[in-house]
């Protein structure tokens, strides 16, 4: 392939241990019951507004002002904010995979539903030596995956062809992702969400470990 976009969150890092821990402290800090931090796998994906909602409790969501909502995500994501690096953690053999990737001529880029303040910062904490060429996160002027529409236009900006190139994500919102925007679904199975749902959303290429990745993803893999 000629190039490999990725997730972040349960793709290239583990991060669930400090976002559950964020919103649990959000959510003690107003008397709400928190959650075992497993739980927040089912939270993840979809922008970091959403996991709020779905870690609070329905009735007080459904209660809620659009003002109140937008204040207790703030109070999360500032909570998030302080502790990113407190238990997050690459996933074994991901930095020795993505270096490998490199040197044999894949281009690679990150995509993320993490807040775009966040998302650079963090991989370049991360993988410091990795050549990315683009990094994204979310911004409020553009949607979110698995609207192709950024996925789309960093193709064009690195002038690459979508049918020759992998997203590789551990969630249905990023198989839907590669698949809306014309791009190689490649399931991360070591991530948040598991196989069995990344097959039924339709990946086409599917990882158990990241030291698969540079076999399945090496340019030669394009004439499969």
């Amino acid at each position: 392939m000629d190039a490999a976009f990725f997730d972040l969150d349960g793709t290239l890092l583990d991060t669930l241990a400090d976002i559950g821990s964020a919103c649990n402290r959000m959510l003690a800090a107003h008397g709400f019951p928190q959650h075992a931090v497993p739980a927040y796998a089912t939270m993840v994906g979809n922008g970091f507004t959403r996991t709020v909602e779905r870690a609070l409790p329905e009735a007080v969501l459904a209660a809620l002002s659009p003002r109140e909502l937008e204040e207790l995500t703030a109070e999360a994501r500032a909570q998030y904010a302080a502790h990113l690096y407190d238990h997050t953690a690459p996933y074994a053999g991901m930095p020795e995979a993505l270096t490998e990737l490199a040197e044999k001529g894949v281009v690679l880029a990150v995509l993320s539903n993490k807040p775009d303040a966040w998302t650079e910062p963090i991989i370049r904490h991360f993988f410091p030596e990795i050549p990315f060429a683009l990094i994204r996160g979310a911004r409020s002027d553009l949607p979110l995956k698995p609207d192709p529409r950024v996925p789309r236009a960093m193709l064009d900006e690195l002038d690459l062809e979508s049918g020759r190139c992998a997203y590789v994500g551990d969630s249905d919102v990023d198989m839907l992702t590669a698949r809306n925007a014309g791009m190689i679904p490649v399931g991360a199975a070591w991530g948040f969400r598991g196989a069995a749902e990344l097959r039924a959303a339709g990946a086409r290429l599917l990882a158990g470990r990241p030291a698969e990745l540079p076999e399945l993803l090496s340019p030669p893999c394009a004439e499969k």
